[in-house]
């Protein structure tokens, strides 16, 4: 098969990875891609938000499967694009990605299916916003409506830093994202990811994984993108799952469908569990990033048959094989994300280190410049390993840390505290 994966992350170095491991992929292709792509695939310049340019590409190409990694192209309906022109993709459609694309929308599914999750209200004017937040009190949780790159959510732990975020997001912080605001009622737990594949009827768990949010150690600093993330999440029991998958996702599967937007994908959802309890934080339209990296470093090759039986509505047949093992990726980051920071800094060491079935480094912001790997962005390098034991996937990819020579990055120390 010719597949192309849309991106340029380290979730799609990751997908990329994994999917060039089993004999069904001839040929791979990733538009834009990064540095590290560019080691196991083709990088094609291609704007992803343009369907009817990403179709002319396949037809070009001749693509026979299409892997949509980040959540923008969803939202304005790539996915549409290619099944309207016969190309078999992997990703829902843009009415069934508002499940990430709105907290609102998704508020709604919610309260039509039953799913327990956050107490809420939603707000398009900002004063009545604000007398909400004051008769509500702190603790309190102000998300952006939209699409804010993982980015768009504050956990006001008092009066005055929800009234801040208030003002972030309807003064333009985050663009059109924060038009409109959801406030929620703070749940407290500890909160967990949840990966299921879903062809629009059946559905598929395919892993579990914890996320650390803060930009330093101890759960500290501002909210990031993701510094770091480990597979299994100890919190996700069997019993944990059975409540989830009974009580949230496949009634919000239900309910798309019934709605006629059948989703079709991966459903990756956020759970707050306290007391055995799963309650639904947020949906995401696409595979976490970093919980990606770990994912696919467990899952491996057969990552590309799940995909294709997710997207051929076959899902009912497939199976996950997974090992007893584990694994954790360390976010390596410019110092000074996720506010301002240099561009541009040079990366050495990489090339000394042993990349196999359980030591990666997937790129999510790197080029050759001259020559020379430099850092293009504010998450830059994740830093990724396999191990019998979280202890040990955890000591290989710190060991691995201490090899990289850049001086402008940092990186959390302590990714899987809550497991050890």
């Amino acid at each position: 098969m010719n597949i192309l994966i849309l991106g340029s992350g380290g979730r799609e170095h990751a997908l990329a990875w994994a999917v060039k491991q089993n004999p069904k992929c001839d040929r791979l292709i990733v538009a834009p891609g990064n540095a590290g792509i560019a080691q196991v695939a083709e990088c094609a310049a291609l704007d992803i938000m343009d369907g009817s340019a990403v179709v002319q590409f396949c037809a070009n190409q001749s693509i026979d499967f299409v892997i949509i990694g980040p959540e923008a192209p969803l939202a304005v309906g790539v996915a549409d694009d290619l099944r309207a022109a016969g190309i078999l993709c992997f990703g829902p459609s843009k009415m069934a990605a508002q499940l990430e694309a709105s907290k609102a929308f998704t508020k709604d599914i919610c309260d039509a299916s039953g799913a327990p999750t956050a107490g809420y209200a939603h707000f398009k004017d900002a004063d009545a916003a604000r007398a909400y937040v004051k008769e509500q009190g702190a603790p309190i949780v102000i998300k952006a409506d939209g699409l804010a790159a993982g980015k768009g959510v504050v956990v006001a732990m008092d009066i005055d830093t929800a009234l801040a975020a208030l003002d972030d997001m309807f003064d333009g912080s985050f663009g059109d994202a924060g038009a409109e605001v959801v406030i929620e009622e703070f749940m407290d737990g500890e909160e967990a990811s949840f990966f299921i594949l879903t062809d629009g009827e059946n559905a598929l768990p395919i892993g579990t994984a914890q996320d650390h949010k803060r930009a330093f150690d101890g759960d500290e600093g501002p909210n990031t993108g993701g510094m770091g993330a480990y597979s299994p999440a100890p919190i996700m029991t069997d019993a944990v799952v059975a409540k989830a998958m009974d009580e949230i996702v496949r009634p919000t599967i239900a309910e798309m469908a019934k709605r006629g937007m059948p989703y079709q994908g991966v459903l990756y959802a956020g759970f707050m569990i306290k007391d055995g309890q799963p309650r639904l934080v947020e949906y995401n339209a696409r595979f976490g990033d970093p919980e990606c990296q770990v994912l696919m470093m467990r899952l491996g090759a057969q990552a590309l048959d799940l995909l294709l039986a997710c997207a051929k509505g076959e899902l009912d047949t497939a199976q996950v094989n997974w090992a007893e093992d584990h694994a954790i990726t360390v976010v390596m980051a410019a110092k000074g994300y996720p506010g301002s920071y240099e561009k541009g800094t040079a990366i050495n060491g990489l090339d000394a280190l042993s990349q196999d079935s359980k030591n990666m480094v997937f790129h999510a912001g790197t080029a050759l410049i001259d020559g020379q790997l430099s850092a293009t962005g504010g998450r830059v390098l994740n830093v990724t390993a396999r191990g019998d034991s979280l202890k040990d996937a955890r000591d290989r990819a710190y060991a691995m840390i201490d090899q990289i020579d850049w001086p402008e990055g940092f990186n959390r120390s302590d990714i899987g505290w809550r497991a050890l």
